[in-house]
């Protein structure tokens, strides 16, 4: 074995077992992990030269050694013949991720939830807009005496709010025979009998819902991003420390950061990955973050990004197998389903296919109006 190879194994050992443990790393503790045919004094050796190679540091001069932002980068990118996500781990991966309904965004709730649950990591995806999908219920809930909340639920799973003002507290009854006309409008099936303030309010919250819809699909600027997992940081030693934990959070608040790094990835279409100051200009103060990103395509075309954030101590060999294993599922899944549905996509800032901004679910829920509603519906419409 070369020299340099055997450096490498060193440092690549070093890293797994840090990875696995959490606790720096000495030459005899390496020994007894894989390493002893080597003795004590040239591991040292070993440590000393990947630490003047920028591998490798020391918190303490007696302490053990860490691998550095730019030893996992050279871990990443070493090619590696060892298997991290076996054949059974990817069977049932594939049985997991399994879909084939027409409500996409609930598949896209799956992905996000079983692969977070699989890597112990914050995940998200970016995802198109998908044409052809029709408001198929329309529910109504009065919030207090002015405020009534309408719950529009979608063909592919969308579900978005808006908050409507009424000048006067329709009753319960009243409620449900606008919720009954709407669906009448909708279907053409059994009109119920409306009075005249009833109707009203029937037809202008048909005429703003639809409004809304349609030009939903005339702002879209940027990809949706679906994401959950974030309990899942708090089981990380790292983590522990609010403003390590706060840190992290705030690149899932910044504005620019998911959406420029889904961009990026689906761009270049190859999974891509930041590692702590990587991350340094979407955070304040210093960044102990990682993120690997994973490109996904609809009929060989990149279309968005799968997404997984944790500290920098991660398995990062197994994550990007996950990723890698589960774009390719993803892939297949969603070009069989545009073609047994006759979907058709929308990519975000594409000229002449602009969509609208996220989606609203119900705990998102805000007033979103296409006019100004702060009056009382009744009074616009006298």
């Amino acid at each position: 074995m070369k020299k340099q190879d055997k450096e490498n194994n060193i440092l690549f050992g070093l890293i797994e077992l840090y990875i696995k443990n959490g606790r720096p790393i000495g030459s005899n503790t390496l020994k007894e992990s894989g390493f002893d045919h080597l003795s004590s004094a040239t591991i040292r050796n070993y440590f000393f030269k990947l630490e003047e190679s920028g591998y490798l540091t020391q918190q303490h001069v007696s302490g053990g050694r860490l691998p550095t932002e730019a030893a996992y980068k050279f871990y990443i990118n070493h090619p590696s013949d060892k298997e991290y996500f076996g054949k059974a781990k990817k069977k049932a991966l594939e049985k997991s991720l399994f879909f084939e309904g027409k409500e996409v965004v609930s598949y896209f709730h799956q992905i996000v939830s079983v692969l977070s649950e699989l890597t112990g990591c914050a995940v998200w995806i970016s995802t198109p807009r998908f044409d052809q999908d029709f408001i198929i219920d329309i529910k109504l809930l009065m919030l207090d005496h002015q405020r009534l909340l309408c719950i529009v639920l979608t063909s592919f799973g969308m579900v978005h709010t808006e908050v409507f003002y009424t000048e006067t507290k329709p009753s319960n009854f009243s409620i449900k025979r606008v919720e009954a006309y709407l669906h009448f409008l909708r279907t053409g099936l059994d009109r119920p009998n409306l009075d005249e303030e009833e109707l009203k309010l029937a037809e202008h919250l048909h005429r703003e819902i639809l409004l809304k819809h349609i030009a939903g699909h005339t702002s879209f600027t940027q990809e949706d991003i679906y994401k959950t997992g974030f309990s899942k940081l708090l089981e990380y030693e790292e983590m522990q420390d609010s403003a390590t934990l706060a840190n992290t959070l705030a690149l899932f608040e910044h504005p620019g950061c998911l959406p420029k790094l889904c961009e990026e990835t689906r761009q270049e279409n190859h999974i891509k990955v930041w590692i702590g100051d990587d991350l340094q200009a979407y955070t304040q103060g210093i960044c102990h973050a990682s993120m690997i990103l994973a490109p996904y395509s609809i009929r060989e075309k990149p279309v968005g990004a799968l997404g997984l954030l944790g500290p920098t101590r991660i398995p990062y060999k197994l994550l990007i197998e996950i990723l890698r294993y589960a774009s390719e599922l993803l892939t297949a899944t969603l070009t069989t389903l545009l073609f047994k549905h006759h979907m058709t996509y929308r990519i975000a800032q594409t000229p002449g296919l602009n969509y609208q901004e996220a989606p609203t679910y119900l705990a998102d829920t805000q007033k979103q109006l296409i006019e100004d509603y702060s009056k009382p519906i009744n009074k616009d419409l006298a």
